[in-house]
C-alpha cells in the first residue's frame, strides 16, 4: 500500500530534544545584565521564534532603546551563553522513545528531516549523538524568515525532494503549526500544538506518530 506521507519533518527543540530550560537561561542572564524584566512567561513566547524575534520580546519590558548594533551584539551574547550551556547535552538527553521511533520510522522506509528555526541545530544534534542521522536538515543557518513562516519546512520538502503533500510536520509549538498550515502540510502537534485549531493529528505521545503515518 502507498505511503500517504513519504517524509517526516520534525522541529528540534521540544520534540526532538528539549533544550526551552537552556533558551531560559541564557535569556534570563541576558535579561538581568540590561536590567530588563524576563519571566517563564515571556520565555514562553519566544518559542519556535527567530533570535532578534525573540530579542524584540525581550526588549518589550525596556526601560531604554537599543539601536540595531546594539541589538545584535545582545542576541549574540545570549547565543555565546546558550551555546556555553548546550556543552552541557549528551546522548542521554536524547529521550529513549524518541529515539526507537525515530529507528523505526526509518526501518519503514520514511524520509527524515529537521526543520527548526535555530541556528545551534546541527550542534544540538552532534551532542545528542544524532549527527548526520537525518536525510535533510533545514534550520536557521539556511531560511531568512521563521516560523510561522513556512519557508523552514518548504526548504526541508525541497532537500527531500518532495512536495508538502507528500510530507508531515511534527510540531510542539503553536508558531510552527502555523507554519505547517501555510506550507500546505499536514501536521501533528505534541503539547500545546495539539491544541492548534489547523493541527491534523493530535499527539499524546511521541511514538503515536508511528500510529499516522
Amino acid at each position: 500500500m502507498e505511503k500517504k506521507y513519504c517524509g517526516i519533518i520534525f522541529d528540534l527543540d521540544g520534540v526532538i530534544c528539549h533544550t526551552d530550560h537552556y533558551h531560559y537561561l541564557a535569556w534570563k542572564k541576558l535579561a538581568e545584565k540590561e536590567h530588563i524584566y524576563f519571566d517563564e512567561s515571556i520565555n514562553h513566547r519566544l518559542r519556535g521564534v527567530s533570535r532578534m524575534e525573540s530579542l524584540e520580546i525581550l526588549l518589550e519590558r525596556a526601560d531604554k532603546t537599543y539601536t540595531e548594533e546594539e541589538k545584535e551584539r545582545m542576541a549574540e551574547a545570549k547565543n555565546t551563553i546558550y551555546v556555553e550551556l548546550l556543552g552541557q547535552m549528551t546522548e542521554n538527553d536524547l529521550p529513549e522513545n524518541v529515539k526507537r521511533t525515530l529507528d523505526d520510522l526509518r526501518k519503514k522506509g520514511y524520509l527524515l528531516a529537521i526543520g527548526s528555526s535555530s541556528k545551534n541545530t546541527k550542534r544540538i544534534l552532534k551532542y545528542i549523538g544524532l549527527e548526520n542521522y537525518f536525510d535533510a536538515i533545514s534550520d536557521g543557518t539556511n531560511i531568512t524568515r521563521s516560523k510561522p513562516d513556512p519557508e523552514v519546512f518548504l526548504k526541508a520538502a525541497e532537500m527531500l525532494e518532495l512536495s508538502a503533500e507528500k510530507c508531515i510536520v511534527i510540531e510542539d509549538a503553536r508558531a510552527g503549526i502555523d507554519a505547517a498550515v501555510a506550507g500546505g502540510f499536514a501536521s501533528a502537534g505534541i503539547g500545546e500544538a495539539k491544541l492548534h485549531s489547523g493541527v491534523t493529528y493530535q499527539l499524546e505521545s511521541f511514538e503515536d506518530l508511528t500510529q499516522i503515518v
